[in-house]
């Protein structure tokens, strides 16, 4: 006969494992040695023992459902049941009824989680509705367009509710986007109506424009076109289509009419021609001053220039932004170049650019240390790791420096 602590094997081969509840029958063993016996259902035991700490750990660590896993625990009970095996097997039903517990808690924490994920729902699906029935509201068509758009598309995101409960809150949504686009619609129609209307207008006001650009009565003709601007603007927009062909006829008409005065006046002209060759001589000289060398001095001979052309008259209309804006772009390097001397005058912006300089150099100086000791010591890895990291500070060092030179050192 032949036995270890959890089981025995008697004269005529019969197996029997020890239990809370004394021997019991495991098999007969009639091909081999007891202890070949033992052996064989041992083995049986330590099956038993991996197939439940397997199930433990998929308890444990995946989403395995409360019904399989319970499936799993019930098959694995009786295998224990049975006694086919030799080991502690009240152990086993310990662990097994320990994972019950655990299943049955799983089992609770998910159906509160799907609980509290079904009222986070609802109160998300709550929000969107209140949200579309706010946007149904609004005039802003387009952003408020697009946003009902997009809560579409986060409703689809979300989980269902009951079927009930779903269907009354999609109703209410869908009924907001219904509303706003029955209200966008009418808003366009009526929109298309009032630029119908303007075309109808900007129409007479165009056949009136062209009528009126041979005339030669200039003062109450030129008086009129103001008049025909003004009623113009008052009309509103036609579509834009007919908007800007109306427009580039009626702004065509007066152009005749305007260029035709304009040679008339030709003789009262010849005084701005005049002075337009004044003031681009001005602008001649001005254009001298640039680029700066000498802030004090382009400053006072500009102030002197300006004060020349103060004392010109005025210049032809056509002419007028070309050349006073060559005066402009002189005065504005001027005042590049003097904000160029505060900041590099500004002792607050030097000190900050000197400390970051200060602190990359000090960084710099350190890694290279540490990369001679980490050669010295044989390290060629640390030190080229360190090497890489310096290639970047001195990178930023030496945009640093460059800065610093732009106060001046």
């Amino acid at each position: 006969m032949s036995s270890d602590p959890w089981g025995r094997v008697d004269e005529t081969g019969t197996v029997y494992v020890r239990t809370s509840d004394g021997e019991q029958v495991v098999g007969s063993w009639q091909a081999g040695t007891p202890e070949e016996a033992l052996a064989y259902f041992e083995r049986k035991y330590e099956g038993l023992v991996v197939e439940i700490g397997l199930l433990e750990k998929r308890v444990r660590t995946t989403d395995l459902s409360a019904k399989d896993a319970q499936t799993a625990i019930d098959h694995l009970r009786v295998q224990v049941d049975e006694h086919h095996a030799v080991g502690d097997l009240d152990a086993l039903r310990v662990r097994l009824d320990k994972l019950v517990e655990t299943v049955e808690s799983r089992r609770e924490e998910r159906k509160v989680a799907k609980a509290k994920q079904a009222d986070e729902a609802r109160a998300a699906k709550d929000a969107l509705v209140a949200e579309a029935e706010q946007l149904a509201q609004s005039d802003q068509w387009r952003s408020a367009g697009e946003r009902l758009r997009a809560l579409v598309d986060i409703w689809k995101g979300l989980p269902r509710l009951d079927r009930k409960s779903d269907d009354e809150l999609w109703h209410r949504f869908s009924h907001a986007r219904s509303a706003f686009s029955k209200r966008r619609k009418a808003h366009f129609a009526s929109l298309d109506a009032q630029r119908e209307d303007a075309r109808k207008v900007k129409e007479k006001l165009v056949s009136e424009a062209e009528s009126l650009s041979k005339s030669t009565d200039w003062g109450p003709t030129a008086a009129r076109y103001r008049e025909l601007m003004a009623d113009w603007k008052a009309a509103g927009r036609a579509q834009r289509e007919a908007e800007d062909d109306l427009w580039n006829r009626f702004r065509g008409a007066q152009d005749v009419f305007f260029a035709a005065r304009s040679e008339v006046f030709a003789e009262r002209d010849a005084e701005q021609i005049e002075n337009l060759k004044l003031k681009e001589e001005l602008a001649d000289e001005a254009e001298k001053l640039v680029p700066i060398t000498d802030l004090k001095a382009a400053r006072a001979a500009f102030r002197s220039l300006n004060e020349r052309w103060e004392g010109i008259g005025h210049v032809p209309r056509d002419a007028r932004p070309k050349v006073e804006g060559r005066m402009h772009a002189v005065e504005r390097a001027i005042q590049e170049a003097e904000e160029g001397e505060w900041r590099r005058t500004n002792p607050e912006a030097r000190a900050r650019a000197a400390g970051l300089t200060g602190q990359l150099q000090a960084a710099v100086d350190k890694l290279r240390q540490q990369i001679d000791a980490a050669r010295a010591a044989g390290n060629n890895a640390k030190a080229d790791k360190l090497a890489r990291e310096l290639e970047g500070r001195q990178a930023l060092l030496d945009q640093a420096l460059k800065g610093l030179e732009e106060f001046g050192g």
